[in-house]
């Protein structure tokens, strides 16, 4: 079987009469090679060592429901949305509701209920020039991609000092996706599975500007839930205390994550957010924590009690990324889904 978790679906866990040894599950997911379409799959979970591990045995695909119970003889214990995957730690009341979602499951363009863009040359003095044809769902997730083009700048000013204006030509191409204005969030899990690109030159990143109307950066806040760059996964979180930006930062090389195998993985990064706390997590291990309280003093007020929007967007080179003269194109970050939880709704 090849395929992963799709959503609308769900996990049935089903008993066998037992306490110890194999338990079984149904489970729908997606299969590349049928046009995209979710197939029901009985499989088994290994709990007879005290940890439940994947038994690698899967016993039927798209048999109805009632034909699976009888031929198994075996009584379904409870169905959750498939939402609750079997890999996170904790339960769905745990998190809270799920209050928005995007799975990327339809291909074609981002769902523009959900992302805008920003265009052009934006920050950092990065290489790329931000456009939407970049970004794209496939196979259920959203590839943001960064590719080589040669083509003249459209804002090119001979003589300008601007780095926007004086650069002649677009030689790299990327995407930047924000949901500002479109989805908006005060407190919450903000949470992404994804792959990263970790070679020479990826700047990708997963974060969060304040959605305060004239309240800029940093004033407004950043949280960088997911940023990479030089072999370096981050987490910080930066706002304004006396005209400067204060940065709380976290930094974990990738070779003690795992090196070339981790980056082939995908990853769940964190946010959890009330109004006591920031914590940022890494497959669940945590990775940088703020309490609220300590950015009280901030210019014009504490931004982590505003709303934020969330911005998903692959750079290349610029201040941080490095020089990408020897890694082939294209670039690639890959967003399986972004969720959003919330308690009180």
């Amino acid at each position: 079987m090849s395929g992963r978790f799709i959503s609308p679906g769900h996990i049935g866990i089903v008993a066998d009469g037992t306490t110890n040894g194999p338990t079984w599950f149904s489970y729908h997911y997606y299969d590349a090679a049928k046009q995209g379409r979710s197939r029901l799959a009985i499989g088994k979970i290994d709990g007879s060592d005290g940890w439940p591990t994947p038994a690698n045995q899967v016993i039927s695909h798209s048999r109805p429901a009632s034909a699976i119970t009888t031929r198994m003889k075996m009584k379904i214990v409870f169905c959750l949305p498939l939402l609750v995957l079997l890999a996170a730690t904790g339960c769905a009341t745990s998190r809270g509701k799920l209050v928005w979602h995007d799975e990327f499951n339809q291909n074609g363009p981002p769902d523009p209920a959900n992302w805008n863009y920003e265009r052009g040359f934006v920050r950092n003095h990065e290489l790329q020039w931000y456009q939407p044809e970049n970004a794209f769902c496939t196979n259920g997730l959203l590839v943001i991609e960064a590719r080589r083009e040669h083509r003249p700048n459209p804002n090119f000013v001979p003589g300008s000092t601007d780095w926007r204006t004086s650069r002649e030509w677009i030689d790299v191409t990327s995407a930047s996706l924000t949901s500002r204005r479109l989805r908006e969030f005060k407190y919450g899990r903000l949470e992404m599975r994804a792959r990263i690109d970790t070679r020479l030159g990826s700047w990708p990143a997963f974060w969060t500007l304040g959605a305060t109307p004239r309240l800029g950066w940093p004033a407004g806040g950043e949280v960088d839930i997911m940023e990479y760059y030089t072999g370096t996964v981050l987490a910080n979180l930066g706002y304004s205390l006396d005209r400067k930006t204060k940065w709380l930062a976290y930094k974990k090389p990738i070779t003690e994550l795992g090196g070339v195998a981790w980056s082939k993985q995908f990853h769940i990064w964190t946010m959890d957010w009330d109004d006591q706390k920031i914590d940022l997590r890494l497959d669940g291990q945590l990775m940088n924590h703020l309490s609220l309280a300590d950015a009280d003093n901030a210019d014009r007020g504490n931004p982590f009690h505003r709303p934020v929007y969330l911005i998903l967007n692959q750079a290349v080179g610029g201040d941080c990324g490095g020089d990408p003269a020897t890694t082939p194109f294209p670039i690639r970050f890959e967003v399986d889904w972004v969720r959003v939880y919330q308690r009180g709704h």
